[in-house]
């Protein structure tokens, strides 16, 4: 049952303990709670979720992986094993109630898959997740700083983020070549702010950092002129680093009427 892992899946599996136990002190699983995890890999983490919560299912894309898994928790009723892609996953499909996710996510997909599961974020409780400490960074950052950027302001559009722990290459097997950090983030229960078009708003904050050093009077000019950005009280001269969700929203639903 041995199991090299595979670069193409993104796998690194975590094997420090002592990692672990901070990482489900994190999580603090209940016996009421209905748990998901992405990534079971070779169920480091699992084994001890299902020694504290109550129904668990566990996606896995590895079909190598499958039956390691189904040996091992064998004696576990409350665990189903789901061999399934998590960025093509339903996950509100799992219930009628919430889930709480959580996951060592591959590196190589991390993105997209939080954006995947930020449209399905009204099933959801909250995730706790494994991710690389640069992209946690990011979606954590403050305006002003060279991190904070689309990933910022769209996920905390979904989430109230929070920076857990960070987590050096030696815990996991093959070690990564960066350190990683363990992040929660809570789906806020009505958004922080009111967007009218949230394509229209997705489209203009890509604009606005593809080329972060423009302007925004540049970045925007296909939807906004000058005298509108600066009737919304924004300084037209700001880069989009310098902007907060509020004001990106402004500018969104602000461009969303030009429209009509």
């Amino acid at each position: 049952m041995n199991h090299r892992p595979r670069k193409r899946f993104g796998q690194n599996f975590l094997h420090d303990q002592n990692i672990i136990h901070q990482i489900i002190n994190h999580i603090s699983p209940q016996l009421s709670d209905h748990i998901v995890e992405i990534g079971p890999g070779q169920g480091a983490i699992t084994s001890s979720l299902v020694a504290s919560a109550g129904k668990i299912d566990v996606i896995e894309l590895d079909r190598d992986l499958i039956p390691r898994l189904e040996q091992k928790f064998s004696s576990v009723e409350q665990l189903t094993i789901h061999q399934a892609d998590a960025l093509k996953f339903d996950f509100c499909q799992l219930t009628e109630n919430k889930i709480r996710v959580v996951g060592n996510l591959p590196y190589n997909i991390s993105t997209p898959l939080l954006f995947h599961l930020m449209n399905q974020s009204n099933c959801i409780t909250d995730m706790h997740f494994m991710l690389q400490k640069e992209v946690v960074d990011r979606i954590t950052a403050s305006p002003g700083t060279k991190q904070y950027g689309r990933l910022t302001i769209m996920l905390n559009y979904y989430c109230q983020s929070e920076k857990l722990m960070t987590i050096g290459p030696g815990a996991f097997n093959p070690p990564p070549k960066v350190d990683s950090a363990i992040i929660r983030l809570i789906p806020h229960s009505t958004p922080p702010v009111q967007i009218h078009d949230l394509d229209l708003f997705s489209e203009i904050i890509t604009q606005a950092f593809s080329q972060r050093r423009k302007t925004i009077r540049n970045s925007v000019k296909s939807w906004l002129d000058q005298s509108q950005i600066e009737s919304l009280s924004i300084d037209p001269g700001l880069r989009p680093e310098q902007l907060n969700l509020n004001q990106f929203a402004d500018l969104a639903n602000a461009a969303q009427k030009n429209r009509k």
